[in-house]
């Protein structure tokens, strides 16, 4: 009785130790998406009221989870039973996150009226809480598509294992996911309150103590602004990045045409290119909506 007992243990931690292995291979795989997806969220839960920041990122996360919860049981099911179907719906999320990417280069070529559009959303409390669901939809559709792709790919290096494997390691990367992330997004954006409590706190420290103090304070309430521009930029860049990706990775004829690119740049170029070329047919749509709305 007590030898089938710690046979029994002993399986329990052979199962154990291949999914924590199998769960680093994951990671690893996933490592690059899970930066962009970081950068992504990042910029997409700032612009907000200092108030507001918290319970935004909290909303944006349980969307995360909800996406994850609804993405996972679909992927095992179409890894079993049509795998053919995975591709098709990468391209589609690659083209979403293209369009987003490119949407953003417009806007920032165009920023002078962009800018004017978001004083004037601003100055009226009802629209600034129109304009926050808004982003939170924004947010949860965009992590939406990188879930995919992170839960894809995670799939793909345990395809050779059994389900129960597969299940567990794929699920712990999904949540792994959603929690580093958005815990990291969440230290981000509160720096500058940390900074403002040290800085109160020098003022009850005395000599070299209070100094360091003050300027680390100071620093990190002046970085907060520089650091969201430039995770701005970074989450751009990785939108059209990942979304480029799925169509340089996914058809021999884009990965054919750019073959005399760097990787990166290959996947950045058919990014804009799609993205560009989505921009080109919807913004006309909106401009005429808006018009008609006017």
């Amino acid at each position: 009785m007590a030898s089938g007992i710690f046979l029994v243990l002993d399986d329990i931690a052979v199962l154990l130790d291949d999914t924590a292995a199998m769960s680093k291979v994951a990671a690893k795989k996933t490592a690059a998406i899970l930066g962009d997806d970081l950068a992504v969220n990042a910029e997409k839960a700032t612009g907000f009221r200092a108030s507001r920041e918290l319970p935004v990122i909290w909303a944006i996360s349980k969307g995360s989870l909800i996406n994850k919860m609804i993405i996972l049981p679909v992927a095992f099911t179409l890894s079993a039973f049509a795998p053919w179907m995975i591709v098709p719906i990468l391209l589609f999320g690659g083209a979403y996150l293209s369009f987003e990417g490119a949407e953003k280069v417009f806007e920032w070529i165009t920023k002078h009226e962009a800018q004017n559009v978001v004083a004037q959303e601003f100055n009226d409390p009802k629209e600034i809480v129109e304009r926050e669901k808004e982003k939170i939809k924004s947010a949860v559709r965009t992590d939406f598509i990188l879930s995919i792709e992170i839960i894809v790919i995670a799939l793909g290096t345990v395809m050779d294992q059994a389900l129960p494997m597969r299940l567990v390691v794929v699920s712990f990367i999904a949540i792994l996911a959603t929690v580093g992330v958005y815990g990291l997004v969440a230290l981000l954006v509160r720096m500058d309150d940390v900074g403002f409590f040290l800085i109160e706190r020098a003022k009850s420290m005395k000599g070299f103590i209070q100094r360091s103090t003050q300027v680390s304070g100071n620093l990190l309430v002046a970085s907060l602004p520089k650091i969201i521009r430039l995770l701005e930029i970074v989450g751009t860049i990785a939108m059209l990045l990942v979304g480029g990706g799925m169509f340089v990775h996914n058809i021999e004829a884009v990965h054919h045409i750019l073959h005399f690119f760097p990787t990166i740049a290959k996947e950045l170029v058919a990014g804009l290119v799609v993205g560009g070329l989505l921009l080109a047919i919807v913004h006309p749509i909106q401009l005429a909506r808006s018009r008609k709305l006017s």
